[in-house]
């Protein structure tokens, strides 16, 4: 098929395993080679892989009316822990707020989002969910609690039918912000149909778009941000749904990762800055295509990477024809890729970004053996598990034998501890045991990520020195101080609570504790990325914000 020129307000690219078209709005392009659109159109180009992102000029357009989205209540009622649990793992860290997956062409797609999702758990472990679409019904079911406990019983998936799926794995803090309303994928009902969304990231804008909409009448049904994605494409007079959820995200400032379900069709869509991951892939077997916020979810259901999710693109996968449109965000901006996700968030068996997660945190702790050595030491141990790789590059950077001096329990409950000082204490008893046939009458250099409030540094210092009897306690962090918060979909501490941010390097090493602290330099932090270290948000080590966010909108907000 020729292709026309690309000159218009927005650039779409198509690509089909054939000609033929069963969407009206598809074969509008097809039939047409344009979209008449408020005297404005797309021209296409019908191309096959690797689908590139077509960028041009769109005009700007106005939401009329008050919104008539609902909130459609989930049609199966997950199980999981019907109470807010406090999660053992990690007290002291910040918490990535979700992840998502989207599968789309697999007539078991939502057991492999229910997979996809378990390889997701890092990323949020207070609520699940999963909406799927059998071409005609949107069906959700959604719950509090771990994958495993919000999907163990095969009655939860069984309803769940359908070749497309969408999930979702949350975090949030204590309170409103943990009610089953709040957990994700939402499921919507409005004037042209039903449509499902999973957000991974923050709305720095958040707050002045949800007074806007519910002054002209909107009605809110949660306290998430991603709820206001929702009315602004339901109060959109734009056409296709492409062009809502294009106008939608055009308004919205922050870092967003989505994956959106029709009956279908299935989106994703990352911001403009790339703060937070997203990848495509396709699974071998039947040829489905996969959205996931990392590889690791990718390769637990045999699907093979193919590239992320641009910056800035809107991907739309068309389940009837398995073709491929590809759209770009405007303007172009910057891009500035989370570099947390490389300190602690990601697995390490995935690639962010472009680069493998565990090699990054190597090189992080190679660097810092470099810069801060600790001569005569006995031994390198990790905090486990995130410390693992930075202890590794330090050992085998240092010459310092690496052994395996605390060891963490993966079995302690999750329900029983409360999220206070009290609660945290015996949490890291619970989860971290010295061994002291290594520990004692020794001097050990404890690599860790990152500190954040430091009350888990100096109750893991002290666990050493006492159950442990190490003679030293030397800590090494593989990141530069943590001085800032996050508003990008990270779940951090206000700026005052923030250790580094209050203390400088000896005065954190006081309260902790230990005989000699150091951090990853900001230069090394980037050297490990060379020419790529600008292409990086490190906002949480220098506070210098890509987007920044309002006096307003700085006021921490927990929900995702």
């Amino acid at each position: 098929m020729a292709a026309a020129t690309i000159t218009a307000a927005a650039a779409v690219s198509v690509s089909a395993r054939s000609p033929a078209t069963t969407n009206a709005e598809t074969a509008t392009f097809h039939r047409y080679g344009q979209l008449t659109k408020s005297s404005h159109f797309y021209r296409i180009k019908t191309q096959l892989k690797p689908y590139p992102s077509l960028c041009g000029r769109r005009p700007n357009r106005t939401a009329h009316g008050p919104s008539s989205l609902r909130l459609i209540a989930s049609a199966v009622s997950a199980g999981g822990n019907p109470s807010v649990p406090f999660a053992l793992d990690d007290a002291d860290k910040p918490r990535d707020e979700c992840g998502v997956v989207g599968i789309i062409g697999d007539p078991d797609a939502a057991k492999l989002c229910s997979l996809a999702l378990h390889a997701l758990q890092h990323r949020g472990q207070e609520g699940a969910g999963i909406v799927c679409s059998d071409g005609t019904t949107l069906r959700s079911a959604t719950g509090l609690g771990l994958v495993s406990e919000v999907f163990h019983d095969p009655r939860t998936l069984a309803p769940l039918k359908g070749d497309s799926a969408i999930g979702h794995v949350r975090y949030s803090t204590a309170g409103a912000a943990s009610a089953l309303a709040n957990v994700q994928p939402f499921l919507a009902g409005y004037r042209f149909g039903k449509l499902a969304v999973a957000h991974n990231g923050n709305l720095v804008n958040y707050r002045r778009l949800r007074f806007d909409l519910e002054s002209r009448g909107s009605i809110f049904n949660t306290s998430s941000d991603t709820e206001v994605i929702l009315h602004l494409i339901a109060t959109s007079s734009s056409r296709p749904l492409l062009s809502r959820v294009v106008e939608a995200c055009e308004s919205i400032e922050g870092a967003y990762s989505l994956v959106f379900l029709t009956e279908n069709k299935l989106f994703a869509v990352r911001d403009p800055h790339g703060f937070r991951p997203l990848v495509m892939g396709r699974r071998r077997r039947t040829g489905a295509i996969v959205f996931a916020s990392e590889t690791c979810a990718l390769d637990l259901i045999n699907a093979e990477f193919e590239r992320e999710v641009n910056p800035g693109e809107v991907l739309v996968v068309d389940g009837q024809d398995m073709s491929i449109t590809s759209a770009c965000l405007m303007p172009e901006k910057p891009r500035k890729a989370c570099v947390f996700e490389h300190v602690y968030f990601a697995l390490p068996n995935s690639v962010v970004f472009g680069h493998p997660v565990h090699a990054s945190r190597y090189s992080f702790g190679a660097a810092l053996a470099r810069e801060s050595p600790v001569p005569g030491a006995d031994f390198v141990i990790p905090v486990p598990d995130s410390g693992f790789f930075a202890a590794l590059g330090f050992a085998e950077a240092s010459g310092i034998p690496f052994q395996q001096g605390l060891i963490r329990s993966h079995y302690v409950g999750r329900t029983f501890i409360e999220p206070d000082k009290e609660g945290r204490n015996l949490a890291v008893k619970l989860k971290l045991a010295p061994v002291r046939t290594i520990l004692e009458g020794k001097s050990v250099v404890v690599v860790d990520d990152s500190i954040v409030r430091g009350t888990t540094s100096s109750k893991i210092v002290n666990l050493i020195k006492t159950a442990g009897g190490a003679r030293e306690v030397h800590m090494r962090i593989a990141s530069p101080p943590i001085v800032g918060s996050c508003y990008y979909g990270v779940d951090t501490p206000r700026s005052e609570e923030l250790i580094s941010n209050r203390m400088n390097v000896e005065g954190v090493r006081q309260e902790i504790g230990c005989d000699s602290l150091a951090f990853l330099s900001l230069d090394s932090l980037r050297g490990a990325f060379a020419d790529e270290s600008h292409m990086f948000c490190d906002a949480c080590f220098t506070g210098n914000y890509p987007v920044p966010p309002t006096e307003q909108e700085a006021v921490k907000l927990t929900e995702v």
